[in-house]
């Protein structure tokens, strides 16, 4: 069974930049990957190579079993893209702008009930007649989702598609998106809200400088690099107290909060229990377990 995308080896330098360094993936069909990174990591332009708009340095890349570089366009067909910025033809309406799309790829009249769908599912049917210069960023936005699912590719490739778009709007993308996946459609997603990677990826790649630093399912990345603290808030003059009596619980302090590193989430009671036979009263305490946030920031140390 072909794979949906392979990178083998693929490299991309810019002078003494090294954009992609050497990053080997493969994407199986049917999944929802999340590829993930800090700005600068490499993310786009390893998107940019598999849609052929940037030529590798070395290394290979397929699309549905097509070489990018020797099948072009028979790989081009295979993908849609979502790219970050937004690019569109300022001369055409919505609709005609989708069907020019379509027949770029070959698609006749019998994919304007494709067309109409997709500009249904999208919240795009007020606006189907307008100018594309006269939509706003968040319609603008939409219309380049609906551009890249307008010739039903099996690839879909989401670069940022929710930046900038209202809560409502990100809410109907996904639900049509997720339909997609469950039909088939292989995604791809760059996003810079984790929570999204978290709700949405089967599995996930995390990229630091062109580099691959940590590449499994979702799922298992939040068990290897589970994270359990316990932050109490304690009056401050409390806090000097116990760093003296509780030397064997390290624990580290910001302002008035302490907080300390658990291997189990059970251990937090232990801890207050603790503090309670001090007699020293818990202002307030939380407990922190990981999340793909936490992981993103120890794995690319980046805000």
């Amino acid at each position: 069974m072909k794979k949906a995308i392979v990178f083998k080896n693929v490299r991309k330098n810019y002078k003494q930049l090294k954009a992609v360094d050497g990053i080997s993936l493969s994407i199986e069909k049917g999944e929802f990957f999340g590829l993930l990174g800090p700005n600068g990591a490499g993310k786009s332009t390893l998107i940019n190579m598999m849609a052929g708009l940037v030529k590798p340095s070395d290394g290979n890349i397929s699309v549905m079993g097509f070489d990018v570089n020797k099948e072009y366009q028979e790989a081009r067909h295979s993908v849609g893209i979502v790219p970050q910025e937004l690019v569109f033809d300022p001369f055409f309406n919505v609709r005609e702008m989708l069907r020019f799309q379509a027949g770029y790829f070959g698609k006749d009249k019998s994919n304007d009930k494709w067309v109409d769908e997709v500009i249904e599912r999208l919240d795009l049917t007020e606006k189907s007649s307008t100018n594309m210069r006269k939509l706003s960023g968040g319609m603008k936005r939409r219309a380049l989702i609906a551009q890249a699912l307008v010739h039903r590719p099996p690839v879909i490739v989401l670069d940022e598609p929710t930046a900038g778009v209202d809560v409502e709007l990100r809410q109907k993308l996904w639900s049509f998106i997720k339909e997609l996946n469950n039909e088939g459609h292989t995604i791809v997603l760059t996003t810079h809200y984790l929570e999204e990677a978290e709700a949405l990826c089967n599995r996930v790649a995390m990229m630091k400088s062109g580099k691959i630093v940590a590449l499994d399912s979702t799922k298992n990345l939040l068990k290897e690099f589970s994270l359990k603290n316990l932050k109490v808030r304690l009056e401050k003059n409390n806090i000097k107290k116990i760093s003296v009596l509780l030397k064997e619980t390290p624990f580290q302090q910001e302002d008035d909060w302490c907080t300390f590193k658990l291997k189990k989430v059970s251990d937090a009671s232990g801890i207050i229990e603790k503090l309670n036979s001090l007699k020293i009263q818990i202002l307030d305490l939380k407990l922190i377990e990981s999340d793909l946030e936490n992981i993103f920031l120890k794995l690319t140390g980046k805000n």
